[in-house]
């Protein structure tokens, strides 16, 4: 298994990846655009996992940048995904392993996500990687397309 950088002629993979997780299909023209942006941001980490050449995983890391204390910046990671034939074979902990890596070279005081409370298996899994929901409860509102007009990318 090999962790890396995500590249253009991923984008298929990851979409029928994301298919499977999210149960919805990716619109393909729109992941090219937005990886073509992505890849040029320094604050965005896309990493996969592939097994014999083939994807079976994926994670983004945003490196976010704030004003109080000291002002070291703080990661957020979404999309940390396994390809449910992979699951339980390490392949999740070496995307967080080499995610937190990321964090830490670029200064981050902390790694903070979001997963939804009837995922226990994935809690689980974040648990043994040593994260904790701690004191906090975190907050989620989806903006539906009528109140607000995207930006085209």
């Amino acid at each position: 298994m090999e962790i890396m950088n995500l590249k253009e002629n991923d984008l298929n993979a990851l979409g029928e990846l994301f298919e499977q997780f999210w149960g919805e299909s990716s619109e393909t023209d729109k992941m090219a655009k937005m990886f073509e942006r992505l890849s040029l941001d320094k604050d965005y980490v896309l990493l996969t996992a592939k097994q014999h050449n083939v994807l079976v995983g994926f994670c983004m890391g945003v490196v976010c940048q704030t004003l109080y204390g000291n002002c070291s910046p703080f990661m957020v990671i979404e999309d940390c995904i396994v390809d449910e034939q992979h699951r339980r074979t390490g392949i999740g902990t070496a995307l967080m392993i080499s995610v937190e890596q990321h964090a830490i070279r670029r200064g981050c005081s902390q790694v903070i996500f979001v997963t939804e409370k009837e995922r226990k298996d994935a809690r689980g899994f974040y648990e043994a990687q040593g994260y904790s929901p701690g004191d906090h409860k975190g907050f989620k509102k989806q903006l539906s397309n009528q109140q607000f007009k995207s930006e085209e990318v």
